[in-house]
């Protein structure tokens, strides 16, 4: 022990009994809470959007699908019970109407493989194109994807792309005979029902509903995902770390924290902050600085400047 400081020891004592407290826990209460207040929250909005003014009604709505987002990525990684059955249930209405949760949790789960990501090919959540794919596109295609590497352009084109190109993937590996893709669809659109079923007992198109609170929804998601990552020889130093308000914060589940949830991918949402203060010096350090002092630091930024390239800067195959 006497090659520690007292610092290191402390943290490491943390860490370890954090571990123990989630090994006797069975459920975790904080993040059934977030699920029951979310459905709560998003029921009431959609029932009464009517009464609602729009500059009320959206964000409203935009924050309930943005936290279910964030819960759902909290199941997939084993949140808040042991069963990966029972935490699947637990998100099963998208209230996004546009992802499949099991698209979402394959696709997810292979984004994690570190060592591949931002890579074209092999990371699924990668915006970056080989250098040949870029240059094979269309002058406008490539000007299209120029303007979404802006933050104002993911806001607002971010959605629609990766629902068109998630969709197109889908339906060719259908086609194909993938029966994994055509169950996770199949689960999918059972889960609509309900949301689908409450949005028009609630007097409101399903189109006004897509366009008013799924996609501002998903722009949020785009908003905390547009600086996750970046290319960098470095693969510890290609993952963000953005200290944000505790609004945003929760809305991201403290995802913004990104290098850490990284690091401790089974870590619940709520140890994030607590594990991050701890080792605040070495988790920077590790990740060589890389992030934003808040949202609006981003916003100054990359408002209108695009963060990166859409070529790969050295994965040019």
């Amino acid at each position: 022990m006497g090659d520690f400081s007292n610092e290191e020891l402390a943290v490491s004592v943390a860490i370890a009994a954090s571990a123990r407290r989630r090994k006797k826990r069975k459920v975790e209460w904080p993040t059934f809470l977030a699920l029951i207040c979310c459905y709560a929250a998003w029921a009431a909005v959609v029932h009464f959007n009517q009464a609602l003014p729009i500059v009320v009604f959206v964000p409203l709505a935009a924050y309930c699908v943005a936290l279910h987002s964030s819960l759902r990525h909290e199941a997939l990684h084993g949140h808040p019970t042991r069963s990966l059955t029972i935490n699947e249930a637990l998100v099963f209405p998208p209230l996004c109407l546009i992802i499949p949760y099991r698209r979402f949790r394959d696709t997810h789960l292979k984004h994690h493989h570190d060592a591949r990501l931002t890579d074209p090919y092999d990371d699924p959540e990668s915006w970056y194109l080989a250098e040949r794919d870029y240059e094979a596109l269309s002058a406008p295609m490539r000007l299209f994807l120029r303007i979404n590497q802006t933050l104002a352009g993911r806001l607002l084109i971010g959605p629609p792309l990766t629902a068109f190109g998630l969709l197109r993937h889908d339906l060719a590996a259908v086609a194909s005979g993938d029966r994994e893709v055509a169950r996770a669809w199949a689960l999918h659109v059972a889960g609509c029902v309900p949301v689908v079923g409450w949005i028009l007992f609630s007097g409101m198109s399903l189109w006004a509903y897509l366009l008013l609170a799924s996609w501002p929804g998903l722009s949020l998601l785009m908003l905390r995902t547009f600086a996750e990552h970046r290319a960098h020889p470095e693969v510890a130093s290609r993952t963000a770390i953005i200290e944000a308000n505790p609004l945003i914060s929760f809305l991201f589940l403290n995802n913004n924290l990104h290098y850490v949830h990284h690091s401790r991918p089974r870590v619940p949402w709520y140890e994030l902050p607590a594990l991050f203060r701890a080792e605040r010096e070495r988790y920077v350090a590790e990740n060589g600085g890389y992030g934003f002092d808040g949202y609006l630091e981003l916003a100054r930024r990359h408002l209108l400047k695009a963060k990166e390239p859409v070529a790969h800067p050295f994965m040019r195959r």
